[in-house]
């Protein structure tokens, strides 16, 4: 019986991985269609940036709600609902023909987004513990790039064959295939099924969730989430355009230079989880190198002038591994570090901090192009909040005073 538990967790990985990559499909690829979408609706940067803001704005709330369920009933149908929430909603915005029915289908959306993230973690760290957890984690954390790059390779074909409304549509009956496997392969663990159902206060278990943000440990994993999380959708959404219209690429070889970032990515979630398992320095060592890298990334991309291909694609490779590799090791540090039973609410809170950057920064860096003429400026401030994340949260007195409270 063991044995086969020890191989079913293996099926739930793989579940979760793919459900991750069908809810993130859409959503992480829609800057290899953002040409499409800006030049077939008339749209400026800002409302481009706006989109994707859209998607994450109900997300805010969302998490800490999705997180909340989670600690409350099986990810199977938290998970699963939500993708299906996410699916119907990109159904629904093939029909919309114009910026505000598409914005509005976008917030839908977000509901149903709201669980795949926390969900998908927590399903995976009910499965998988101690040296396993992270390498876990960080194939389970892949399948948002992966989502993506297969994306990148799909949608923009179907914009250019057929419709951006027939992308959309893409989006959604994929989405929709995800959540039906998810819900049909995963099974609670026998020993959460045991513990599952609890008669709680909810005022105390209000307080006592919302005291997690003042722990050190939290507060340096909210702002590490918060950076990194700015930079890589300011990537995800604004790197096809700023390789097109700084560098005059094709958007055809700007969106394939996109598809390299993404790919690297996703070996960068697997790789740099993995090595937080066997780090010396702790699970949060590998989330401040990728700082570190991401802040030299920003400063040389603005300054980056050339079309050599070969340069490009070893660019996009560091990009991708690091811009979109952290999250594997960041999220396995939270779903070690929180209490049992508020896992779910922990990584919630977390994701939450993120949802932030992802609605405040995409519209910000399209309205600073749209202003000034050039993605330099957005580039650089995003430089300058990652080098100071990683120098707040990486002193010996900050690390100290972590150590010290999290005891």
């Amino acid at each position: 019986m063991n044995i086969l538990k020890n191989q079913y967790r293996w099926v739930i990985l793989v579940a979760a991985t793919f459900a991750q990559a069908c809810a993130c499909f859409f959503v992480q690829g829609f800057g290899s269609i953002a040409l499409d979408v800006k030049s077939e609706m008339s749209l400026t940067n800002w409302q481009i940036g706006t989109l994707i803001s859209a998607a994450q704005l109900i997300p805010l709330a969302g998490l800490l709600i999705a997180g909340e369920l989670l600690d409350k009933y099986s990810e199977r149908f938290v998970v699963g609902i939500g993708t299906l929430i996410v699916g119907v909603s990109l159904c629904g915005a093939a029909l919309a023909t114009s910026y505000t029915e598409l914005l509005i289908a976008l917030i839908i959306l977000g509901f149903g987004y709201s669980t795949a993230q926390p969900g998908g973690s927590k399903s995976v760290s009910n499965w998988f513990k101690g040296s396993q957890l992270g390498f876990a984690m960080g194939i389970r954390q892949a399948g948002l790039p992966l989502g993506g790059a297969m994306a990148t390779l799909l949608l923009p074909f179907i914009a250019i064959r057929h419709s951006v409304q027939a992308a959309f549509l893409t989006g959604g009956l994929i989405a929709l295939f995800g959540a039906l496997l998810f819900m049909l392969l995963y099974k609670t663990p026998e020993t959460q099924q045991s513990t599952a159902k609890k008669q709680i206060n909810l005022k105390l278990a209000v307080i006592s969730r919302l005291s997690m943000a003042s722990y050190p440990s939290m507060r340096k994993i909210m702002m590490s989430g918060a950076s990194l999380t700015a930079s890589q959708y300011a990537i995800s959404v604004f790197l096809v355009l700023h390789l097109h219209t700084s560098l005059g690429l094709e958007s055809s070889i700007a969106a394939m230079m996109f598809f390299v970032a993404l790919g690297a990515g996703i070996a960068g979630r697997i790789i740099l989880a993995a090595w937080s398992d066997r780090c010396k320095a702790g699970r949060y060592y590998p989330v401040m190198t990728c700082l570190g890298v991401v802040t030299a990334i920003l400063i040389l991309l603005p300054v980056l002038n050339t079309q050599n291909l070969a340069i490009l694609g070893a660019f996009m490779v560091l990009t991708g591994f690091f811009a979109y590799g952290w999250y594997g090791p960041w999220v396995a540090y939270i779903a070690e570090t929180a209490p049992a039973d508020r896992k779910g609410f922990a990584l919630g809170m977390a994701m939450t901090a993120n949802q932030v950057s992802v609605v405040l920064i995409p519209p910000i860096i399209g309205l600073s192009r749209d202003s000034l003429g050039t993605y330099a400026y957005g580039w650089g401030a995003l430089a300058i909040v990652s080098a100071l994340v990683l120098f707040t949260t990486s002193t010996s007195k900050y690390r100290a005073s972590v150590a010290q409270k999290d005891c």
